[in-house]
């Protein structure tokens, strides 16, 4: 971490903020640009001050997150995972339609203890379809386990890397500050806000063959219907000319009108 350490004080490492702000920068463009491309992101925090923030945002954006504990083999065994899950909603689903009323009490107390215990710790990835494509990490550090098996696999890692973290683990370093609870929440929201702004991007109507013709033409000033820019430009300064009879000639800005 010492070239994103800008100096030491009183025993205390101070982040260096504008190496902080350039790779944060590189970090939202790249989410934006997997959103764009229609690919997930998974939003890792199980520090307590992480844990509402990364929910929050993950949800706010439509992505997935484990903000409890990270399961061994969570990725590298998703197999597995998915078999949890498939019980999981197998047992919201007992809840639901009647079957829990056709059971012995105690056995409905056992279930709705497995079922709680499987909600704390999937309810994040529950609908998750596959392996994500990129994860976002608070604290490398504490979830290294989670940084290991995405390196693993090749997944990207995004993550927040305080001065006691290892940035050569992580693929897109963000400096900062993974204990407060306002940077915490300033580096979910703006990953968050790079979500959005990709799978807006991809909303978007891109341009048909036909449109592109006139767009491309008007940008390279090749003559159309109304002539090239410059009689156009000619047109205007006959014009001003013209109407204002007390003006001997146009001046510049008036040409560039």
């Amino acid at each position: 971490m010492k070239q994103y350490i800008f100096g030491e004080r009183n025993g205390i490492y101070i982040i260096d903020l504008q190496k902080t702000l350039r790779l944060f920068k590189e970090a939202t463009q790249f989410v934006a640009e997997m959103a764009n491309q229609g690919k997930t992101v998974l939003f890792v925090g199980t520090k307590r001050q992480a844990q509402d923030a990364i929910q929050e945002e993950a949800l706010r954006c439509g992505m997935y997150f484990v903000n409890q504990r990270w399961l061994g083999g969570l990725l590298t065994n998703f197999a597995t995972i998915q078999k949890s899950i498939k019980r999981l909603k197998e047992l919201d689903s007992m809840a639901t339609d009647g079957r829990y009323e056709l059971l012995p009490k105690k056995e409905v107390t056992r279930l709705e203890r497995e079922r709680k215990a499987l909600e704390k710790n999937l309810s994040g990835i529950k609908n998750m379809p596959g392996l994500p494509d990129a994860i976002f990490v608070i604290d490398s550090k504490n979830e290294e386990i989670a940084v290991a098996e995405a390196r693993r696999l090749g997944i990207p890692v995004i993550a927040i890397v305080d001065t006691n973290c290892d940035p050569d683990f992580v693929d897109y370093v963000i400096p900062g500050n993974d204990d407060a609870l306002r940077a915490i929440r300033l580096f979910a929201t703006k990953i968050s806000d790079s979500v959005i702004e990709g799978q807006q991007m991809a909303k978007e109507p891109r341009p048909t063959k036909s449109e592109e013709g006139p767009q491309a033409a008007a940008a390279t000033g090749t003559e159309g219907p109304s002539g090239s820019p410059r009689e156009r430009t000619r047109v205007r300064r006959v014009e001003t000319a013209s109407e204002e009879d007390s003006v001997e000639a146009p001046n510049e800005a008036s040409a560039l009108l």
